[in-house]
């Protein structure tokens, strides 16, 4: 009996060592990312691979690209995954991130409502459609919230000649809000607005909006991994960065990456390994 017991609290003891070293000393990493990386479904895909592969359990805040990089130059977050190659560049100069690394891209789109009077779609590059909307003051939400998407309306904004007293007009609103809210906001007014297409293809109240104008370079939309600087932070934990970093570029994260769809279409195209300046457009844009 006693043998018996003894063997059986043995077996016990081996069984649970094993089981709390795989998960009581996971390693964990903050991780903060764009909404639009999060609203897509594509972190639901990656997230388990990754714990699966590399023990990592990834923490990820949900903000714009604009409080992802405050987070990074706070040192609250060990990594960031945003999209505004300008700001990402300024913020690895300043010395808040080590490098940046490029690991996949889609495009932004242009939506406006169905009966759309100013025949965007006719437009020969997408400046052209935003100075027809200004000059027509049709009603355009824009986020306002310092978002890479909103970086990126208001550079177009600035490309078209369109100045910032211009968009004080009461055609032009700012929701300071995410991409979902304020597509909410253009599907409430019939207004246009400048969306990612990840964002659009899961907006599930579309009601009389559709994609109007797509295909410009402009439109070029680049996702970027930066690790924080640990000699700006110290604590931060730059070798599971790393780590994380090498995963989104290997083989298998880039083939998660460019297998994912919705609604039967392809949401991000992988690029760790090659830079592609245009963007095969799906068909299909409505």
């Amino acid at each position: 009996m006693i043998s018996f017991l003894s063997k059986l609290l043995v077996f016990v003891l081996i069984f649970s060592t094993g089981v709390f070293s795989t998960l009581a000393f996971a390693d964990d990493l903050k991780l903060a990312v764009t909404t639009s990386f999060h609203n897509s479904g594509l972190s639901e895909v990656l997230i388990p691979e990754i714990k699966k592969d590399l023990n990592l359990d990834v923490h990820m805040l949900v903000v714009g690209t604009g409080q992802a990089l405050k987070l990074g130059r706070a040192g609250d977050v060990d990594a960031i995954l945003v999209h505004s190659k300008a700001a990402e560049e300024k913020f690895i100069r300043a010395g808040y991130g080590t490098h940046r690394t490029e690991i996949m891209y889609n495009d932004f789109v242009l939506i406006g409502p169905e009966t759309d009077r100013l025949d965007i779609p006719l437009s020969k590059s997408i400046t052209a459609a935003f100075q027809k909307i200004a000059r027509n003051e049709a009603v355009f939400i824009s986020r306002g919230d310092d978002s890479g998407t909103n970086r990126k309306e208001l550079s177009i904004w600035r490309m078209a000649g369109i100045t910032s007293e211009k968009l004080e007009g009461d055609w032009y609103r700012a929701t300071g809000s995410g991409m979902g809210a304020s597509l909410n906001t253009a599907s409430a007014m019939d207004g246009y607005i400048l969306a990612d297409r990840a964002s659009w293809l899961n907006f599930k109240n579309k009601r009389t909006l559709k994609i109007l104008f797509f295909g410009d370079t402009i439109l070029f939309n680049q996702y970027a991994f930066i690790p924080v600087n640990p000699d700006r932070h110290p604590h931060t934990k730059i070798d599971l960065a790393i780590k994380l970093q090498d995963w989104l570029v290997s083989e298998k994260g880039q083939g998660l990456i460019g297998r994912y769809r919705l609604q039967g279409e392809q949401l991000f195209f992988p690029n760790a390994f090659e830079k592609k300046v245009m963007l095969p457009i799906p068909e299909g844009q409505s």
